[in-house]
């Protein structure tokens, strides 16, 4: 497990999870939200994103949290580890407007300075469609991949993943 993506619907936990898996194996970590976004919520120029993201993809050792369906096929080619974060959606919904509540008037440790925390109907309805419309297209990138998919429905599941991790560091 040296490159790893993580992926799945806004607010089921990606970069939580990401966070503590760069902890436990000291992958250096990059946020696809940092990589896409400027200072007040200003999308980076497409060809300016792709440089920034085949830049992290160069190296030997990552970990990537985040969705962003443009560069999803590259990654993946790049990738030998997927997390895929396929929780409920209510619990995304909730988690959402939890993280919006404890990030008010300022931006989350994995967003780009400036883009402070909010929330609108469009963002509300991409969570609330994620599932249907991205369970698909994350299958399909995935189809041909030769690493290993860990698909983790529940933060039950994730927290006994990541204590595996921890009990199999401690047996090597």
């Amino acid at each position: 497990m040296h490159r790893v993506l993580i992926i799945g619907s806004p607010g089921a936990g990606k970069s939580t999870l990401s966070r503590a898996l760069a902890t436990r194996t000291g992958l250096p970590l990059y946020h696809m939200d940092r990589l896409h976004w400027l200072p007040g919520w200003i999308e980076r120029d497409r060809d300016e994103a792709f440089g920034e993201v085949r830049k992290v993809l160069a190296q030997d050792r990552w970990i990537i949290d985040g969705n962003y369906g443009s560069t999803l096929p590259e990654r993946v080619k790049r990738a030998d580890t997927v997390v895929w974060l396929d929780y409920p959606t209510a619990q995304c919904l909730w988690r959402v407007f939890r993280r919006r509540w404890q990030y008010r008037g300022t931006n989350r440790p994995d967003m780009t300075e400036g883009c402070n925390e909010n929330i609108n109907w469009e963002f509300l309805h991409f969570v609330t469609t994620f599932r249907r419309s991205w369970h698909g297209r994350n299958g399909r990138a995935l189809r041909d991949f030769a690493g290993v998919v860990i698909k983790l429905r529940s933060q039950r599941e994730t927290d006994e993943w990541l204590a595996s991790l921890a009990a199999r560091a401690v047996l090597a």
